[in-house]
């Protein structure tokens, strides 16, 4: 699959560059995209919440009433949960959310997106570019360069820039990461994938290693 080079004006360099069909051309395996982004959602969570149970609540222990003679239940305790400000029954704990999830079926579901995206012509080259000094407003130029403004982008680094990331920073709609970081539910979320240049043939390295 072929795609044309655009420079920061928005403009057609002529340039164009071969996308990978073992990476961007494959059948999308969607079972594995499902996996990849619940372990992604999962190791999200913090997994800090917790409720007293009965055993934790502080009160006295004492017996509330005598056991037969009230026309009422029995009650034994305070901290019943029946009671208002008694435990929680069967309340949440801390637990770790996280699960294994093998690399194969990871770079499987990576591989299934940047395919979908591909499919749906959803990914547009950009050459390489640098800012001097972060500036939001010249990123947001580029954008609108390239006619993407309004919509949810992912731009993909070969190599960490400041710069660049903090001059994107304040757009809602918008991410920057690199080829390392590059993660399945990311790609999914964005409705426009922008390649630098420099990063596809690190990411067709890492892809196909």
């Amino acid at each position: 699959m072929e795609l044309a080079v655009y420079n920061i004006a928005g403009q057609d360099t002529g340039r164009k560059v071969t996308l990978n069909e073992a990476i961007f051309g494959i059948t999308p395996n969607d079972h594995a995209i499902y996996l990849d982004v619940k372990q992604f959602m999962a190791n999200q969570r913090q997994g800090t919440h917790k409720a007293k149970e009965r055993g934790e609540i502080s009160g006295s222990t004492r017996k509330l009433k005598k056991q037969k003679g009230t026309g009422t239940a029995r009650a034994g305790s305070i901290k019943s949960p029946l009671f208002r400000g008694g435990g929680r029954v069967f309340g949440p704990r801390p637990r770790n959310y996280s699960f294994k999830l093998n690399k194969k079926v990871k770079l499987l579901a990576r591989k299934s997106a940047l395919s979908y995206k591909a499919a749906n012509q959803q990914i547009i080259v950009l050459e390489d570019f640098n800012f001097e000094a972060p500036k939001t407003k010249e990123f947001v130029s580029i954008l609108n360069n390239l006619k993407i403004a309004e919509k949810r982008l992912l731009m993909v680094l070969a190599q960490s820039n400041k710069s660049i990331y903090l001059s994107s920073k304040n757009l809602s709609k918008s991410k920057v990461a690199t080829v390392s970081d590059l993660n399945t539910y990311e790609i999914l979320k964005a409705s426009t994938l922008v390649l630098v240049e420099s990063s596809i043939d690190l990411l067709e390295k890492n892809f196909n290693n």
